[in-house]
């Protein structure tokens, strides 16, 4: 009975395998086991291939490494050392009048004695400071972050590739994006293609070139981890606070240095201008900042042909998201704005403004410009930088729980026309400047004044001592009560002395000298 059973298990066992045998004949044999999943050799190919909806786009797919980005990016990526000359400066603070200025006059005594009007003269030293930027034409063309070069009396440019350094030439600047162009003499130079902002996702792998810590060209990469981002950082550097913020967020290595230089996707385009870190330290942490390609082309191109960034405004006023989370809904009911709205809700609507007459009101949404989809107020700054007074866009808001689009809406400047925009004497003051309201002027006990909010690069930063908190009552022998009427002594006069107060220090009277033709002038 036992022998019976082994015959049985043997017999069954030899059928097992021949079935087995002869399956993988007739279906297998030829075949290899492929690399990846079981034995298929399908797999590699379709992982191989873009993923579909992107033949089109920028780094679908992780490259195997980045050398070829590299030495595309590297040649033009130059390195930026600047040189700001010790300077004198008045405090402004007038000074106790002598027996012998009473006798004979201010005059007679000249402006070392009396401080050129008031105060003592001290010296601020000089700076050094390096940073990077990107060549975008074969003949000399950079394009770097202005805080690289405000307020510099001397700019040089090394190569990467060279050892020699070039003089550079400022050709304009634009705080507001935090922009800035320079030109350095040659030919034949390499420089760095445009890519698409618009096309950069979020994951994607991207390359920051600079010369961070004062090294040699360096590279390092990361992925994008957000976009559109503000991180309050850049200041106008006008008359008002309009700066631009809609950032690439990356977490590529960047340190001080790497201010200026490029943001390179995997073929080697630009796609960013790096521009800022989020550090507690001021040494990189973990995140980095950069310009999108597509607001740095606009800026480029408006200085080249207009001397100076032709800005269009929408007109309109609306809250912060912090605004928003602080509001009670009391508040937020009053001035027309709900909660956890996708959008930009507008709280005002100025007069005479391109909102205005394409018909928008306080508590509409706009949700599109241009059909690009709006998700907060940096994407709609930075959606409305890309074009100049006198362009037309389409607009997609909510009235209610109603779509509505409007086309063919003209924008203008901040005058409210579509004129061509010259850099005024005023707008190199560098300064953020609002009229004083009536009930502001009272409890200081003035008629008027202009209020000096925050003070960036140009004349005042550069000539005087001024800080933000002073009250202008008088430029030159004028008083002035508006940024207005300050602007038209401005155009008359080159050298001219404000006059004013520190409400917070009591009532002594500060003397500023500025000359509106001086280097203050030339750093924007």
């Amino acid at each position: 009975m036992k022998f019976k059973q082994i015959v049985t298990t043997v017999l069954i066992s030899a059928v097992t395998a021949a079935a087995a045998i002869f399956v993988y004949g007739k279906y297998f044999e030829g075949r290899q086991p492929g690399i990846f999943q079981n034995g298929s050799n399908d797999i590699p190919v379709n992982y191989a291939r873009y993923m579909p909806g992107t033949e089109t786009k920028n780094n679908a797919a992780p490259p195997s490494d980045f050398v070829t980005s590299a030495r595309v990016s590297v040649p033009g990526v130059v390195h930026i050392k600047t040189k700001i000359n010790p300077r004198q400066v008045t405090n402004g603070l007038q000074r106790q009048r002598s027996i012998l200025q009473d006798l004979f006059g201010d005059d007679f005594f000249g402006d070392e004695f009396n401080g050129g009007g008031g105060g003592r003269r001290y010296y601020i030293p000089g700076q050094m400071a390096s940073g990077s930027g990107v060549l975008i034409s074969d003949d000399g063309y950079i394009v770097t972050n202005n805080h690289v070069i405000a307020d510099a009396d001397e700019i040089t440019v090394s190569l990467s590739n060279e050892n020699k350094t070039f003089k550079a030439k400022l050709i304009g600047a634009d705080p507001s994006t935090d922009l800035a162009i320079i030109k350095i003499p040659g030919r034949n130079m390499p420089y760095l293609l445009y890519g698409n902002s618009d096309n950069v996702e979020i994951g994607q792998w991207v390359l920051a070139v600079g010369y961070p810590l004062n090294l040699d060209a360096t590279v390092t990469a990361g992925i994008v981890s957000a976009k559109s981002r503000s991180i309050g950082i850049n200041k106008s550097g006008g008359r008002i606070n309009n700066s631009i913020e809609s950032f690439i967020q990356t977490d590529a290595a960047v340190n001080q240095g790497n201010s200026g230089g490029a943001l390179v996707n995997t073929a080697g385009e630009l796609i960013g201008i790096n521009s800022a870190i989020a550090s507690p330290t001021g040494s990189y942490a973990g995140y980095s900042y950069a310009i999108p390609v597509n607001l740095v082309k606009k800026v480029v191109n408006d200085i080249m042909k207009y001397g100076s960034v032709q800005r269009a405004y929408l007109g309109v006023k609306y809250a912060s998201p912090s605004a928003i989370a602080s509001m009670s809904d009391d508040q937020l009911r009053e001035i027309g704005v709900r909660r956890d709205v996708n959008g930009v809700q507008i709280t005002e609507v100025m007069d005479n403004s391109s909102a205005a007459s394409a018909g928008l009101r306080q508590g509409d949404v706009i949700t599109k410009i241009n059909g690009v989809g709006i998700n907060g107020s940096s994407q709609m700054s930075e959606q409305v930088a890309r074009y100049k007074p006198g362009d037309k866009i389409s607009l997609t808001y909510l009235r209610g729980d109603k779509e509505f689009t409007a086309n063919n809406i003209t924008l203008k400047n901040l005058q409210g026309t579509t004129d061509v925009v010259r850099i005024t004497n005023l707008d190199k003051l560098g300064a953020d400047l609002s009229d004083l309201s009536k009930d502001e002027a009272a409890s200081i006990g003035v008629k008027g004044g202009i209020k000096v909010n925050d003070i960036n690069t140009g004349i005042l930063k550069k000539q005087t001592s001024m800080v933000p908190g002073f009250v202008i009552l008088k430029a030159g022998n004028t008083p002035v009560t508006s940024v207005n009427a300050l602007s038209a002594v401005l155009e008359k006069e080159k050298n001219i002395q404000l006059v004013g107060f520190y409400p917070q220090r009591g009532g002594n009277i500060y003397y500023y000298n500025i000359n509106t033709g001086g280097k203050g002038a030339e750093d924007l």
